[in-house]
């Protein structure tokens, strides 16, 4: 069972923050009735000044849960109560602060109060990130976790096919165990052909898997991350559209620069950070050629004018057509 004082859970992803809201709140319960023990104060009518009043009461039926939703709408002074609650907790009540945004339509969470991070860490509380993170390690990593707190377990192709189809749409993974777990005994482990019933539609992708495929010569992968993109991921054409001309005005500023590696790519294309998608680059710059290249700003010229009206063919079949020719011309071998 859990034991800290305060725990404030936030993150961008409403889903993976109601589910971890979930799990942290069974930790505290432990074998207790929720019921008997949870105060829940939500919505967006509450105000926080009532709930650090529930926190602050002392329970003559024993320890208390105290459960804070949707506090990601209030600011800095409204969290005054909250903060000054940490200094000298109630060893009586645990509370579970969850940062989530209004429930308003377009409400948005602000972001959490450095004071209140401090002071719950003072008092022995926790702030946790639910956030899973943008690239492919740090999903894999999370997705790893997920699935071995699991009550089944899964073949390493199985693994692979989960990670495969929800793609960026971790958020998925929740419901998706629930179901397993629901359908299948207590340790069983779990084949390709088990779990793909149960997998539904693929989820959305990150735009580097869309430019990696098409730079790999890999036509029927790029088309079909082509549509994640856009079915799954929400992505209008037009989005599309500027992903592919930046990837390849990047290439074209680097051809014919010379630039003996990527730090030095990297500052002709002004990029901070990580120089690896200077690196990328620079290759593929290389490896495409003047001629290539010239021929690949060619087709995203004539597509862009095609998916602004220029014809009436519907802007998935522009897109797919571009993305197939891109990628066939990255697949031919250079000229020599």
């Amino acid at each position: 069972m859990s034991d800290e004082p305060i725990v404030l859970l936030k993150g961008s992803d409403q889903i993976l923050l109601a589910d971890a809201a979930g799990a942290h709140l069974a930790s505290m319960l432990g074998e207790r009735d929720r019921d008997e023990v949870v105060d829940q104060f939500g919505g967006d009518e509450y105000e926080l000044t009532d709930a650090v009043l529930a926190a602050s009461a002392v329970s003559m039926f024993g320890d208390r849960v105290i459960v804070m939703r949707n506090a990601g709408r209030f600011n800095a002074e409204a969290c005054l109560p909250l903060v000054n609650y940490a200094a000298d907790p109630n060893p009586t009540s645990q509370v579970l602060v969850v940062w989530e945004r209004p429930l308003a339509p377009s409400g948005r969470a602000n972001a959490v109060p450095k004071k209140l991070s401090d002071a719950i860490k003072a008092c022995g509380g926790a702030v946790v990130d639910c956030d899973v993170g943008s690239n492919a390690k740090a999903r894999q990593g999370w997705l790893d976790k997920h699935l071995a707190a699991s009550s089944v377990s899964f073949i390493p192709s199985a693994r692979h096919l989960i990670a495969e189809r929800l793609g960026e749409d971790v958020s998925r993974l929740g419901g998706v165990l629930r179901v397993l777990e629901s359908s299948f005994p207590h340790g069983a482990k779990l084949t390709v052909d088990d779990i793909e019933p149960f997998l539904g539609e693929a989820g959305s992708v990150p735009p580097w898997e869309l430019t990696d495929a098409i730079d790999g010569g890999d036509v029927s992968g790029a088309v079909v991350k082509l549509r994640r993109l856009v079915s799954s991921g929400g992505r209008h054409p037009l989005q599309v559209m500027a992903t592919l001309t930046s990837h390849y005005q990047r290439m074209l500023r680097l051809d014919g620069a010379r630039v003996a590696n990527e730090t030095e790519a990297a500052a002709l294309l002004g990029m901070k950070g990580s120089t690896f998608p200077a690196k990328k680059a620079m290759q593929q710059a290389r490896r495409l050629g003047s001629e290539r290249l010239a021929a690949a700003i060619r087709l995203l010229a004539a597509a862009d004018a095609d998916l602004r009206g220029l014809t009436a063919v519907p802007a998935e079949a522009v897109l797919e057509v571009l993305v197939g020719r891109l990628a066939r011309l990255a697949g031919r071998p250079t000229r020599r």
